[in-house]
């Protein structure tokens, strides 16, 4: 891939064309645009599209910069970014690597997402955790990559872009897979983009479809910079994939803005496994019913998840699981080795993993049981107690792998997940 190829449809900084390794002889060629604008009065964001607020975002020089796309690097009115042109895709045909089978339900709803990139309209997928997402876009992305489109797979979290990154990659061997994140590194952009939902702000009318999965995770649910980076990378079909989709979605679709597919169905066909809600005043304390479960849990599953609502007690936890004689380790969102970490549980060289929310979604662990500690924290919303539990099971060979909810009181958040599994596994039937 050429440098000019590797950059296409992307609006740069100076800084970020030089780390992209784009020549000085490229850049006499490119267009500019002024970073931040006045418009109407207002001083409008190049990049994320925000209007900046100019009493809190201006630098004592007077320069105005916009705070809220930031973490990609600052841009401000006085900078002019680099507007590189779109690319062009010849349809090609393409061998697919991967030869699995999809079920009677997995091929209905594919055809219904190749339908909607057909129309470049927008769709839902609204399918239970375990049920095959990835596989049912195998067919999407094989007739899009053919048609010489332009894909971007996006999510919100950094541990599902992982843990999508070699799926996407085995089954597409003859398509390059540019993978970007925070920290990832300068990467060729081609025809194929698994990144972060906040690359996406680097692009412009550049992607014929747009995957964005886990589509309700924080921050992207919270965030309308997000939302806007989406819609303005694309240039075409946008589908949204999730196990528990947001009230906001769900109007949406009512309102017939939303086409939605929907499979409450795994695809080894079994029930989602109920958790067992054990209320313990001394859950806080790690009481002896509750050094109990973690044993037993331990004993029955090759993995074991446990989930904590706070940072501060991760560390607290695993020494003392280290008393009872368990090794475990520790991973949150800033953790430095939360990609090594997780590899070693999936690899079998730890069997515990004690964690914050940040692998609540996208992440699949054959054979493990999960139990959530303080199940009935304010942080813990329904959605987020029913992607957790969505961690067992996931294997036919496994799929009834034992799931713990632990609390001091029986909350509302807890009877919703409760609620919402069982009216999945009876919608299966």
């Amino acid at each position: 891939m050429d440098e000019v190829a590797a950059v296409a449809g992307q609006l740069l900084s100076s800084s970020e064309a030089e780390w992209a390794g784009v020549t000085a002889d490229i850049l006499a060629q490119t267009q500019q645009v002024p970073a931040i604008s006045k418009v109407n009065g207002k001083y409008i964001c190049a990049r994320c599209g925000g209007v900046v607020p100019t009493s809190s975002q201006r630098l004592p020089s007077g320069v105005v910069y916009c705070g809220a796309c930031i973490a990609l690097g600052r841009i401000s009115s006085d900078m002019m970014l680099w507007q590189f042109p779109q690319p062009h895709y010849a349809p090609a045909a393409l061998q697919m690597s991967w030869h699995g089978q999809l079920t009677p339900q997995q091929v209905s709803v594919a055809d219904e997402l190749i339908a909607t990139y057909q129309t470049g309209g927008e769709r839902l997928l609204w399918a239970v955790t375990g049920a095959g997402k990835t596989e049912m876009l195998f067919p999407l992305l094989e007739q899009a990559l053919a048609a010489g489109t332009r894909v971007a797979i996006v999510s919100p979290r950094i541990d599902v872009i992982l843990e999508l990154a070699p799926r996407i990659a085995a089954a597409f061997a003859d398509v390059p897979l540019a993978v970007r994140y925070g920290g990832s590194g300068p990467q060729a952009v081609g025809q194929l983009l698994l990144a972060t939902v906040h690359q996406l702000l680097r692009f412009k009318k550049t992607f014929g479809l747009i995957i964005v999965d886990e589509v309700d995770a924080f921050p992207y649910a919270a965030d309308p910079v997000l939302e806007r980076a989406v819609r303005s990378a694309s240039c075409g079909a946008r589908i949204f994939l999730t196990a528990t989709p947001s009230a906001s979605l769900l109007a949406r679709s009512k309102r017939g803005q939303l086409a939605i597919s929907y499979l409450p169905r795994r695809f080894h066909g079994f029930p989602l496994p109920l958790p067992q809600v054990i209320v313990d005043a001394s859950v806080t304390k790690l009481s002896a019913r509750a050094r109990g479960i973690i044993s037993r849990v331990i004993r029955q599953c090759a993995r074991t998840l446990i989930f904590v609502p706070a940072v501060e007690q991760l560390r607290p936890l695993q020494l003392a699981l280290a008393k009872l004689n368990i090794t475990a380790e520790t991973v949150y969102s800033a953790e430095p080795l939360r990609k090594e970490r997780v590899q070693r549980l999936r690899q079998g060289e730890v069997n515990v993993l004690i964690s914050t929310t940040i692998l609540e979604r996208g992440v699949t662990f054959p054979n493990c049981g999960v139990i959530v500690l303080q199940a009935d924290a304010p942080l813990f919303a329904t959605s987020a107690l029913v992607q957790m539990a969505g961690r067992a099971g996931r294997a036919k060979e496994h799929p009834a792998d034992p799931v713990y909810f632990l609390c001091r009181n029986y909350n509302l958040a807890i009877a919703g997940a409760l609620r919402q599994i069982k009216q999945m596994n009876r919608r299966r039937a």
